[in-house]
């Protein structure tokens, strides 16, 4: 039976035989090790085409849709957080990967006569493969892609003479990253940038296979070998250790999800992936006048060079050990590149976003009104819920099914003495306002808060409005505007700078006309989880 299904696809596809014809290339006796980087290579664009389908079956490739359906994807679907990772990481360990090959056939001198358009082809997919990284960066749509696009985009646009048309081009021809740069770079990245790669890899291959493995000079004379079974057994031992780190890295380096993209904060300090981190540091260190030399002339150089290493390069093949301006010029870049991006890691400052903020689900509370929160809290403290027990009737109207349609002076009555059993209220005339409002005008967000009650969170709303911190301060556009607004505090300052600033506005804000607040810890806490917990 399989001789016969053999002979069907033999007849019909051709394919055992191709199969066969590929398995029995020969090559050089010397091959080995070293040449194995070229398949891990073809292995990772593999892998990163397979799980970008997963990842774009879950994806809502809109601005609007993005980051909630990153979220989707981290902490709903089935193995996301592992699709996810192997492609992030993914994208880092094959741009090692291939510079790792480039730098093996610089080496070795694998470029030479007649590999030359081998070695164009391997440099092409070189950029290819940084531009998948560079166009992938933005579509989490959080805060840290959308500030470290902004940085890409202004870089692209100091490119003397084309700088605004390249601007265009990406969709920030003025300085803003909206829909259209991020349906640019959506494009680029899973239409245009993977029928390239193919294409480049359908040319890289049929090269490869038409000049053969680059002989090493001590190989003449020497009999040739078969690629099948040594050195596909290197191949696949080579591609299954590059698959343990992708997993190991997956499963272990987390992945997280900063808050949503916010154009409008610029505290926020941009940060490109640690592979441009080298170009970044080397802005830093050419500003002004050689800012343009930095961005723009030692890239295009640098890249002009890889291109012209060829024919730059005519000499004859020499053993390995005996390229020492090669070696040294290897070297040299390595540690020039790492220099600089151990230089750039080190003046980075940290970060005060919570890496994790948009893998958190919706929580509505965060969204209300300081005194609408705090109106849950005098709901409780009055123990109204005698009465009305959300989502279920007791002695009282059910105020989950509906809002009460009495007057606001017929509740204010009832809120001061509900029956005449009960006690008297012990709310304040403001605080019985503020449940007037809640049973009355409470709108979805305020019920969820209300159903599902953050007791912490409550507390610190409840000691907001009972110190009147909203005569001064704005926070989820309730409130006066003679302080700063509070939302997005804890993108501004610590939480250690807040506790001390209750406890001495002064000392921290000149001129601070706030009075200090003696708040106990408890109560200290509370009031600054919650003000450092409203986004901006």
């Amino acid at each position: 039976m399989g001789n016969g299904v053999r002979d069907w696809l033999e007849e019909r596809t051709g394919l055992p035989s191709a199969i066969r014809h590929f398995l029995d290339e020969d090559i050089p006796a010397s091959a080995g090790w070293p040449q194995v980087l070229g398949s891990v290579a073809l292995f990772a664009f593999l892998i990163q085409a397979a799980t970008g389908v997963l990842l774009a079956l879950n994806y809502g490739p809109t601005p609007t849709e993005a980051h909630a359906s990153i979220r989707y994807i981290m902490t709903e679907l089935s193995a996301g957080p592992m699709i996810r990772g192997l492609h992030h990481w993914g994208a880092s360990c094959m741009i090692v990967v291939v510079a790792l090959h480039m730098m093996q056939v610089f080496v070795w001198g694998a470029y030479k006569k007649p590999r030359e358009a081998t070695w164009i082809a391997g440099c092409a997919l070189l950029l290819v493969t940084l531009a998948f990284g560079l166009t992938g960066y933005l579509l989490p749509w959080d805060n840290k892609a959308y500030w470290g696009t902004t940085v890409t985009t202004q870089i692209v646009g100091l490119a003397p003479g084309v700088g605004v048309y390249l601007k265009r081009l990406l969709g920030a021809e003025n300085d803003s990253i909206g829909t259209l740069t991020f349906a640019r770079f959506y494009s680029a990245h899973v239409v245009v940038l993977p029928i390239a790669t193919l294409l480049l890899i359908g040319l890289h291959l049929y090269l490869v296979r038409r000049h053969g493995v680059t002989p090493a000079a001590e190989d003449a004379g020497k009999p040739t070998k078969k690629f099948y079974p040594e050195q596909m057994f290197k191949d696949s031992v080579a591609t299954f250790c590059y698959v343990l780190v992708l997993v190991l890295f997956a499963n272990f380096a987390k992945l997280g999800l900063g808050s949503l993209a916010d154009p409008t904060d610029t505290r926020y300090i941009p940060r490109p992936e640690w592979y441009f981190l080298f170009l970044f540091e080397t802005l830093k260190l050419l500003q002004g006048p050689l800012e343009v030399l930095g961005a723009v002339v030692l890239p295009n150089l640098g890249i002009l060079a890889l291109l012209l290493v060829p024919f730059l390069d005519r000499g004859r093949a020499i053993r390995v050990r005996q390229r020492t301006v090669a070696i040294a010029l290897t070297a040299f870049a390595v540690i020039g590149w790492a220099g600089l991006t151990e230089g750039a890691l080190a003046t980075t400052p940290p970060s005060m976003e919570d890496p994790d903020a948009g893998l958190r689900p919706p929580q509505p509370w965060r969204e209300l009104p300081p005194e609408q929160l705090a109106a849950i809290g005098y709901f409780e403290r009055d123990n109204c819920a005698r009465c009305h027990v959300l989502g279920r009737s007791v002695s009282g109207p059910d105020l989950a099914k509906d809002p009460s349609a009495k007057p606001a002076d017929w509740l204010l009555d009832h809120f001061t003495k509900p029956s005449l059993e009960a006690p008297n209220s012990r709310l304040t005339a403001a605080q019985k306002k503020s449940l007037v409002t809640l049973v009355t005008k409470r709108d979805d967000r305020a019920l969820d808060a209300w159903e599902n009650p953050p007791e912490e969170a409550i507390a610190g709303a409840m000691l907001y409005d009972a110190r009147g911190c909203g005569f001064c301060h704005t926070l989820n556009g309730s409130g006066a505007k003679m302080a700063p607004i509070l939302n997005g505090l804890a993108a501004r300052r610590t939480r250690t700078w807040v506790a001390q600033h209750f406890a001495d506005p002064p000392k921290l804000s000149p001129n601070s006309e706030m009075p200090a607040y003696k708040f106990n810890p408890q109560d200290l806490k509370a009031i600054t989880d919650y003000v450092m917990a409203i986004p901006k």
